[in-house]
């Protein structure tokens, strides 16, 4: 997978129309909030693809108690005696709540059938249910808006360097990342043979081009903001009340207390 790439976008640009939607996406939680409406967003793609950035991006500045990030481990022996599907509903959101799948049932369709973690069999079924479920949620009226973010094999193979060579980071790479490299075409195929059972006109695909993560994060965004109805929610009328007069109180000496010790003070003054 290669091809021209297109120059970066500058940084100052992209941090200001990344507020700029982020504002929007706040405007939208309060519609959620107030609408009653249920709202999932998957994400999905191969490792390194931008996705948990862009997801960071979108929840940034929104209530959790309204959107929530729903991040599954890998299932438990329980778990793997159950309807496939059902560890995922009981995330699903209610009335007035927003939940960003990071992965999603999805798994199934990519590293379980790649990696021989499902059979053939299972893999099949999923092919089969998966359309059903999403119809049957769209029905009932949540709005599911799926995402698949596309990154090139250079690019991906250049990402896993970095975090290999980050402290900060390195936590995010798995053996099983690094594995994906030699599965490329495996897990190509995969995606593909997902996406003609799963593109389903109640719940299509969208595919964001992620090479370059700060043009994905804002057209990602963007996308998701002209897909959904919302409009501004008047927030309620606020004031600030005035201090009342003291009645005495008095705090207690500091010694009573263990304090944090200030440690920002040893750095000194530093030029911002």
């Amino acid at each position: 997978m290669s091809g021209k790439k297109a120059a970066a976008l500058p940084r100052k640009a992209y941090e200001k129309e990344l507020l700029r939607l982020q504002t929007e996406l706040v405007k939208l939680q309060e519609w959620v909030r107030a609408s009653g409406t249920r709202l999932v967003i998957v994400f999905e793609g191969r490792d390194a693809a931008g996705k948990g950035g862009t997801i960071k991006r979108v929840a940034e500045h929104l209530n959790p108690r309204v959107a929530r990030i729903a991040a599954l481990p890998k299932p438990t022996e329980r778990e793997r005696t159950q309807w496939y599907f059902q560890r995922y509903v009981e995330h699903l959101p209610a009335a007035g709540e927003i939940v960003l799948f990071d992965r999603s049932w999805y798994n199934r369709a990519g590293v379980e059938h790649v990696m021989g973690f499902c059979t053939k069999e299972e893999h099949q079924l999923f092919l089969r249910q998966c359309p059903i479920f999403e119809r049957m949620l769209a029905e009932d009226g949540v709005l599911l808006r799926k995402y698949w973010f596309s990154v090139s094999d250079t690019e991906q193979q250049e990402r896993f360097r970095r975090r290999l060579e980050d402290p900060l980071r390195r936590w995010k790479l798995s053996p099983m990342d690094l594995e994906s490299i030699t599965h490329w075409e495996a897990y190509s195929r995969a995606k593909d043979e997902m996406m003609v059972h799963t593109d389903i006109t109640e719940a299509p695909w969208y595919v964001v081009e992620s090479d370059d993560k700060r043009r994905a994060r804002l057209n990602m965004i963007a996308h998701l903001l002209s897909s959904v109805p919302y409009h501004e929610v008047p927030p309620p009328v606020l004031e600030l009340p005035e201090r009342p007069a003291s009645t005495g109180y008095e705090r207690p000496p500091r010694d009573l207390r263990t304090y944090v010790a200030d440690h920002a003070a040893s750095l000194g003054s530093r030029e911002q």
